[in-house]
């Protein structure tokens, strides 16, 4: 009777129940493993096991899930991924369908950098009422980076496009490991002494959060916060966000953004300054039309002023002319009072001519010294512009004969007593590099005492 009322079940339904009984059971698991078998289709989706010294199991991530990791995981990383348990019922094998992942040891330094941020803000390090403005013309741009990294190719390329008359200076530092966080608070603190920085860029590519933890570190988030100098914090991508850069001034989301940010578009000021040219020339063309219109209403009211005073004498010339007719006698008289009309005619003609040259030469003059005036305006603005141009440009200083000497870190060497005989230097000239051996050293000291 029993054997009756058991009915037997289709493996569908039986992967279904111990399925429903699996995810029922186990709503969440954290697991840690190393993965292998890692594999990523057309569709999205991540296929991997995750394994121990023991055993491994299957595991399954969705597109929807792998949207939101920054970096594809490789075989043999360790991880630590947030999982459901569940059972692929098409072949009934047990998996896990992974939430979310990160490589084992981050969720401890995740920890770490909350913590910190909090503290940090809670003393108001990251409040906007801190940060400083940018200047929008740098007299020269610090750069604090790795030298052989992407990022400082990337920052040199957009500096050079968008305004290669600003000098730069490249601080070259680890970015990563125990010695990045140390010489990256040294090189925040030395920089101000070491010439007349106006920005500051710190920053690296990107990479995980291991990776980018030297600029977590609370040494370097402070010396930041500390910087006398602007600070623009580039590190990592877009969607990497570090301590630096609540701290620093400025946040770019790349180290290209950083450039542009740090630099004024030469193309754009040049076009700035070319329709300033020509709001000067309106005005100054307007006025200069004035002037003449002036001019010519002078000439127009001189001459009508020559031909109505000639007119007059015409009359008197011709009533002399008709008094000629009279008796002999009256002609001597005639003749005199001709030669006195013709003498003060002249004279009136004269005194005439000589105030209107006057009046003419003064209207000449004061529209000359007007022209002048209009014309060096933009002359002395454009000169001046071009001045400032020319001193920012940094190959102007290396053709004076000035050099930059390097030890082999990159370090910029203003000091004797930093190199020993036998340190191989780079010197960088306006054209093309030198390297030599040190030989010797002297101090400043030292060469005083033997003038002595």
């Amino acid at each position: 009777m029993s054997e009756r009322l058991i009915r037997p079940l289709t493996v569908s339904e039986l992967n279904r129940q111990v399925r429903d009984l699996l995810e029922a059971s186990f709503v969440q698991v954290v697991v840690t493993g190393e993965i292998s078998n890692f594999s990523c289709p057309s569709s999205g989706h991540w296929y991997f096991s995750l394994k121990d010294s023991k055993a491994q199991v299957r595991c399954a991530m969705f597109r929807n899930r792998t949207l939101f990791m920054r970096d594809r995981p490789r075989n043999g990383e360790e991880v630590t991924i947030q999982a459901k348990v569940s059972l692929y019922e098409g072949r009934g094998e047990f998996q896990l369908i992974a939430e979310s992942m990160e490589r084992a040891g981050e969720g401890a330094l995740r920890q770490a950098y909350e913590a910190l941020r909090l503290t940090l803000q809670s003393e108001g390090l990251f409040d906007t009422a801190r940060k400083r403005t940018l200047p929008t013309f740098p007299r020269r741009i610090g750069v604090i980076t790795s030298p052989t990294g992407a990022a400082v190719r990337d920052i040199l390329s957009v500096l050079k496009r968008r305004f290669p008359a600003i000098p730069v200076t490249l601080f070259p530092v680890p970015v990563q490991g125990a010695e990045a966080a140390p010489a990256l608070v040294r090189t925040l603190q030395a920089a101000p002494r070491l010439g007349d920085l106006d920005v500051l860029i710190v920053g690296r590519g990107g990479g995980s959060l291991e990776d980018l933890w030297a600029f977590n570190e609370e040494s370097v988030v402070r010396a930041i916060a500390a910087s006398q100098i602007p600070v623009i914090s580039a590190v990592g991508h877009e969607t990497d966000f570090t301590l630096a850069d609540f701290a620093a001034d400025v946040r770019a989301p790349t180290p290209s953004v950083a450039a542009e940010k740090a630099t004024p578009d030469a193309r754009e000021w040049l076009h700035r300054l070319r329709l300033i040219e020509r709001r000067l020339q309106q005005p100054l063309s307007r006025q200069l039309q004035q002037l003449q219109f002036r001019i010519d209403d002078l000439e127009l009211r001189l001459k009508r002023a020559m031909e109505r005073h000639l007119s007059k004498n015409a009359r008197e010339v011709q009533q002399l002319c008709s008094r000629l007719k009279h008796p002999r006698m009256r002609l001597e008289e005639y003749r005199q009072r001709c030669k006195q009309l013709e003498q003060q005619l002249i004279a009136v003609l004269r005194r005439d001519l000589k105030q209107r040259n006057l009046q003419q030469t003064q209207v000449e003059q004061r529209l000359a010294r007007q022209g002048q005036i209009l014309t060096n305006a933009p002359q002395i603005k454009l000169t001046h512009l071009m001045a400032r141009l020319d001193t920012v440009n940094p190959l102007a200083t290396l053709a004076r004969g000035y050099s930059i000497t390097l030890n082999a870190k990159g370090q910029v060497i203003t000091r004797s007593e930093q190199v020993t005989p036998g340190d191989i230097l780079e010197t960088r000239l306006a054209q093309g590099q030198l390297f030599s051996r040190v030989e010797r050293t002297e101090s400043s000291a030292s060469q005083g005492q033997g003038d002595q």
